[in-house]
């Protein structure tokens, strides 16, 4: 028998026919869909149940929103509570205070499970509702797309009046990145994504990304939001003083909390004379420490920091995706989590400390500080992530991009650059939904775009079924694709 990927029928050399009816053309399945989402045991396309696919998506959905936010309240208030206990406070107030933390984890746990199932759900039953209508090889090649456009506003149910516009700009990157993957092996827009071949342009976009995310945060942390703020002031491991006098300085300004930098560092056991007149901040930074020692020891702290936010990262999908191997093989699987916890820490700690070694370098070459020698001190720092695995270097300055893209465009509005909207208040959900069609059309009609541990993920939540008589395009790929862009493993129909 002979078969094309896209949609070309069965020829029986029995029959000499293309009738899909002859009983010498086995049953297509489907690995997607057409498996028992519980059992995971093969059934035709033409048997599996529509309702239970609808039912089990946005059951899944839901404990994979629940299950990773979750699990990340779980270590954040674990972490704080152990701070807490840290710090001279009253029992009663720390005990009102843990409280009202578990409770708004609980709350916020609750929202994106609701988020994501109802994501999962609304996306297959508008899939599963238009083949019905349509039928399935008529609607293949633009079902998901409308599907995924209109399960996208299901992001208001994290809060009807909070914002998701570092999220939604991560999604659109992830488009991006899929329609660059497309683009790249086709034969009509190819030459247009040649730019996109570089093979390192994964670190080449985390230091871009560095040099906006780092500048605003020393210079202006309003543009960040709230959360990464936090994250940042935590690893970033800086007085608030100190950042304000570093910001002083390269905005032209005269010191005016020298006293207070001179009281901090009294309260840390350093006793140091701060000259008001100072040209570069190394002393404000790092106190009485050589450049090179700072750089030392404050990567030290920092890979202590680094551990207990990489582990719930490494842990928790462990439990998710591999929850099958962990019968079988724990101990590998939970050595391979631990190591990508070191690896990725060490990732973290590098960048942190880097990032101020190269600010200090530059000016003491420059014997000056502003916001030029501040963006391209940070710039660099952004190469620390070829110590991370190449599998996870793409996905990392994305999300890195998106947070530099969100605080760019809050420093421009600022500016006057870009008056804000009135009309449109919730364009981070125009953004989500725009690509999300995209990500989802991909998924069914490129799936060779993917990496295997995605489209596995995807499968099992979603499981589009195949059309009779048609395949996915799981083929090795003739395409030339970017080494940042590519997807290492291989599908073989």
């Amino acid at each position: 028998m002979n078969s094309a990927v896209n949609g070309a029928a069965y020829t029986c050399p029995l029959c000499v026919d293309l009738d899909p009816s002859c009983p010498h053309i086995p049953k297509l399945t489907s690995s997607s869909s057409s498996c028992s989402l519980l059992s995971l045991e093969p059934h035709s396309v033409e048997d599996y149940d529509k309702l239970w696919r609808i039912f089990t998506a946005s059951v899944k959905g839901f404990s994979i929103g629940a299950g990773i936010k979750g699990g990340l309240a779980i270590f954040a208030i674990l972490s704080r509570f152990r701070r807490r206990r840290s710090l001279p406070s009253a029992r009663k107030g720390e005990m009102v205070s843990s409280s009202d933390d578990v409770l708004l984890a609980l709350k916020e746990t609750l929202r994106y499970g609701l988020f994501l199932g109802t994501f999962a759900g609304t996306f297959v039953s508008v899939d599963e509702i238009i083949a019905a209508l349509g039928g399935h090889r008529r609607t293949a090649k633009w079902r998901a797309l409308l599907a995924g456009l209109i399960a996208g506003p299901s992001m208001l149910l994290t809060g009807v009046n909070t914002q998701h516009n570092s999220l939604a700009i991560y999604i659109l990157m992830r488009a991006a990145v899929l329609a660059s993957r497309c683009g790249i092996k086709s034969k009509r827009f190819g030459h247009i994504c040649k730019p996109l071949t570089w093979a390192h342009g994964d670190i080449f976009l985390m230091c871009l990304s560095s040099s906006q995310i780092l500048s605003a945060y020393i210079l202006k942390q309003e543009s960040l939001p709230p959360s990464y703020k936090s994250f940042l002031n935590k690893h970033g491991a800086k007085n608030a003083a100190i950042l304000q006098a570093v910001r002083d300085l390269a905005c032209g300004l005269p010191l005016s909390n020298v006293d207070v930098i001179e009281n901090y560092y009294k309260s840390t056991g350093v006793d140091i004379k701060l000259d008001q007149n100072m040209k570069i901040p190394c002393s404000i930074v790092h106190g009485n420490q050589s450049c090179g020692s700072h750089v030392i020891s404050f990567f030290i702290q920092a890979y202590q920091r680094a551990v207990p936010v990489y582990l719930p990262v490494y842990l928790i999908p462990a439990l998710i995706v591999h929850r099958q191997g962990l019968m079988n093989r724990p101990f590998t699987i939970l050595a391979k989590g631990l190591l990508g916890t070191a690896r990725s820490s060490l990732f973290l700690s590098v960048y942190c400390s880097s990032a101020w070694m190269w600010t200090c370098f530059l000016f003491n070459i420059l014997k000056k500080c502003n916001i030029p020698v501040v963006a391209m001190g940070t710039f660099p720092a952004g190469l620390a992530l070829a110590i991370e695995k190449k599998t996870r270097r793409l996905e990392i300055s994305l999300y890195c991009l998106s947070r530099a893209i969100e605080s760019f465009f809050t420093c421009m509005a600022d500016i006057g650059c870009f008056p804000q909207s009135k009309n449109l208040k919730r364009l981070d959900v125009v953004i989500f939904s725009i690509s999300t069609a995209i990500i989802m059309h991909c998924y069914a009609a490129e799936r060779d775009v993917f990496r295997s541990k995605y489209l596995n993920v995807l499968d099992w939540v979603f499981g589009i079924p195949i059309p009779p008589y048609e395949t996915t395009p799981r083929k090795n790929r003739s395409y030339s694709c970017p080494d940042f862009l590519q997807t290492k493993d291989v599908y073989v129909t």
